[in-house]
């Protein structure tokens, strides 16, 4: 259940186009075009919508695949996941579980501990860096 409940409406005032369509219509930004899928400095990585810890840097690591790649998110409760039919495919998609705004997918093909990809994309990420 999410707590941040807001309209299209409302939605559409708060976000960017660009970040309306991947955070609320389940879009995606093309890959090794984001802000984040090279970013190396320390700190927690936000959901864009609503402010939500998601991702530590501790956990991000280089898929490849030109997204932000984490193996696991700062804990089970700030992220959800759900089968997604889209695109002739079946894969997980993960949204954020405080405001249901969709972040990108996740797959076992993630190195250890977990073995776990989260494949998300720059756009419904914002980044705090570590206080020095």
């Amino acid at each position: 259940m999410t707590k941040f409940k807001l309209t299209d409406n409302q939605w559409k005032e708060k976000l960017t186009t660009e970040e309306f369509e991947v955070l609320r219509n389940s879009g995606t930004e093309r890959p090794f075009t984001g802000k984040y899928f090279d970013h190396k400095d320390p700190g927690i990585y936000l959901c864009a919508a609503c402010g939500n810890d998601l991702f530590s840097s501790e956990s991000k690591f280089d898929s490849g695949t030109g997204w932000p790649s984490f193996f696991q998110a700062i804990n089970e409760n700030k992220v959800v996941s759900k089968t997604d039919f889209s695109h002739g495919m079946i894969r997980t998609e993960v949204s954020c579980k405080n405001c249901g705004s969709h972040l990108g997918h996740v797959f076992d093909d993630g190195p250890v501990p977990t073995g776990l990809r989260y494949c998300i994309n720059s756009i419904c990420l914002k980044h705090k860096a570590l206080k020095k």
